[in-house]
């Protein structure tokens, strides 16, 4: 959500007439984040985000967006995407594949409590169940495969103990992604990135998620284990808060309950999330694109969460 096109309200003005949303009025660019241009767009027919994709191109778009007008109309709390006079939810602004997305309401929960951390796993336990007859497929782009190529690219910027940390670890997610225990865990599509800023909520109610451009199709435990990983975690030390894990847990569990294979894999799915975020953190780092705001992220941050994963065994996922 870093600015890396610029775009101004002169820009805006003639293409947003193909859209059913009036004059565009205010357009503010959104600095948090590293991957899209996102700006907070006003128009005569209310507040939108408007989203530019640096990544991601024409074909593998309708994935993300139709996923999300998927979920909406089966009551998830998404974003929905608005289409232009022809039904084209992604069209080109400058070039680039752009969309507009409604705004939802309220504030992110930086600081969340029981309480939010059960909103959250209720509603992405109905999301994943919203998902299963989605009829589009793409894998976790930022999964496996990606890991393969991006650990080669970091590893000559590590010091001994973070290389030697990051070998042993993609050893040991190999080894779990071949297993038996791994094949039988529930897959679809997830959101892959439900962190504390991606999520609204007003008060205690919970408004929507939203930033669903790292989605794909990967275990829904694996998207457990990334909110888990942010939602329910000390900043300063990495280490699970228990009473936070145990009310998102339970959330997800009653509405949708956890299967027996996935009881057994949740300490690598635990780890995995963490290490799907420390690497991409190295990369961005160590890789950086330019951009007009940028606000890059902490790799240590996820490097203590993984360790903290590795030797400290967190609450099960029901009993």
């Amino acid at each position: 959500m870093a600015v890396f096109t610029p775009v101004t309200l002169d820009d805006v003005a003639q293409w947003i007439k193909q859209f059913p949303l009036g004059r565009a009025t205010a357009l503010k660019g959104i600095a948090s984040g590293i991957e899209n241009t996102n700006y907070f767009l006003s128009t005569e027919r209310g507040e939108y985000v408007l989203t530019i994709f640096e990544n991601l191109n024409f074909e593998q778009l309708p994935f993300y967006l139709e996923l999300m007008r998927h979920l909406a109309a089966r009551g998830v709390l998404v974003p929905a995407p608005v289409p232009n006079d022809k039904g084209v939810l992604c069209v080109p602004l400058h070039g680039k594949p752009a969309a507009i997305v409604s705004k939802l309401e309220g504030s992110s929960q930086m600081e969340p409590r029981p309480v939010h951390c059960a909103a959250v796993g209720a509603m992405l336990a109905k999301m994943h169940l919203a998902g299963q007859d989605f009829p589009l497929y793409q894998p976790n782009l930022r999964g496996l495969e990606w890991w393969r190529q991006a650990a080669p690219a970091v590893m000559p910027h590590l010091s001994e103990a973070e290389a030697a940390l990051l070998r042993s670890e993609m050893e040991y997610q190999e080894e779990f992604a071949a297993s038996d225990t791994y094949r039988c865990l529930q897959q679809g599509p997830v959101h892959a990135d439900l962190f504390r800023n991606n999520v609204m909520f007003d008060g205690e109610r919970l408004t929507g998620f939203f930033d669903f451009y790292f989605a794909g199709c990967d275990t829904w435990l694996f998207d457990v284990a990334v909110t888990v990983n942010d939602w329910c975690v000390d900043l300063a030390s990495g280490r699970l808060d228990e009473p936070r894990v145990r009310a998102m847990l339970d959330a997800y569990h009653a509405v949708r309950p956890f299967t027996e294979a996935e009881k057994k894999a949740w300490p690598c799915a635990l780890r995995a999330g963490a290490l799907r975020f420390w690497l991409s953190r190295l990369y961005d780092l160590h890789k950086p694109r330019e951009a007009e705001l940028l606000t890059p992220h902490d790799p240590g941050h996820f490097e203590r969460i993984l360790r903290e994963r590795i030797n400290v065994a967190p609450p099960v996922l029901f009993a």
